[in-house]
């Protein structure tokens, strides 16, 4: 069968036919390992919404989708987000729920060192808390973030997702949210849930810093933003509408393609 296929390549090859790879369908959803908040004892996690209602998105766009994490493993969810009235929360949770000493979370998670960005059209960090400590400024959330960006892909997030923001550098060093709009979590928002001391920064200032361009909406309403091919929301809101924005950034990068 291979010495078969070998031969229609190489048939259509010299017939000038150009035969490519068939681009991936594949979404990267990450999801934080970080389970307390700073050390005060309270749990955290990933927002439950923040990763389902992008997963319903993404899968009725036809995209398949793999969840990952920094460690791999399990990833816990926040138990102020662990609401199973919502739909797209009970569809995502009877695919991937389950415990671990008695903490609500998705029960297996790959790892990010074992992913390549080639295999991935675009990835998308979920929020929740958590995500402040484990993403900001890890190396395989900077590798796969930027592989991904400078393959043509997507680099997606919602709410405090965007601290994996914090730190990625494409390939001339240049940091990826520089002079790009982003939306995150507001030092309004941060202030109103009373957790600017616990937080290890002020995720909307270091951004800035970094160079971005906030672009800051009411409290706890929608907002999410498309800057080409980067796309972000600020709050667990704006989960669903960043996702569709990742998807119309997916198609029009398709329709863009010779």
């Amino acid at each position: 069968m291979r010495f078969l296929i070998g031969l229609w390549v190489l048939a259509f090859s010299c017939a000038g036919v150009s035969v490519t790879a068939a681009e991936p369908r594949q979404i990267l959803l990450v999801l934080t390992n970080h389970a307390q908040l700073g050390d005060t004892g309270v749990a955290t996690g990933f927002f439950l919404s923040e990763a389902a209602h992008p997963w319903e998105v993404f899968r009725k766009a036809g995209y398949a989708v793999t969840l990952a994490s920094p460690r791999g493993g399990f990833a816990p969810v926040d138990p102020k987000s662990f609401k199973l009235d919502d739909p797209a929360n009970a569809s995502f949770w009877r695919e991937y729920g389950g415990k671990v000493e008695g903490v609500d979370g998705v029960a297996k998670t790959r790892a990010l060192a074992e992913l390549k960005p080639e295999a991935y059209a675009a990835v998308f960090f979920a929020g929740g808390h958590g995500a402040m400590w484990d993403f900001p400024n890890n190396p395989e959330i900077a590798r796969l973030s930027a592989g991904i960006y400078e393959r043509g892909g997507v680099v997606g997030s919602v709410c405090h997702g965007p601290a994996a923001l914090v730190g990625v550098k494409l390939a001339d060093g240049t940091p990826l949210v520089s002079g790009r709009q982003v939306a995150v979590f507001s030092n309004a928002e941060e202030a109103a849930v009373k957790l600017t001391s616990v937080v290890p920064f002020l995720l909307a200032d270091e951004l800035a810093r970094a160079g971005a361009k906030p672009v800051v909406g009411a409290d706890f309403q929608e907002n999410a933003v498309r800057d080409g091919r980067l796309v972000t929301g600020q709050n667990p809101a704006s989960a669903t509408k960043a996702a569709r924005l990742l998807v119309e950034a997916l198609t029009s990068v398709a329709a863009e393609k010779p």
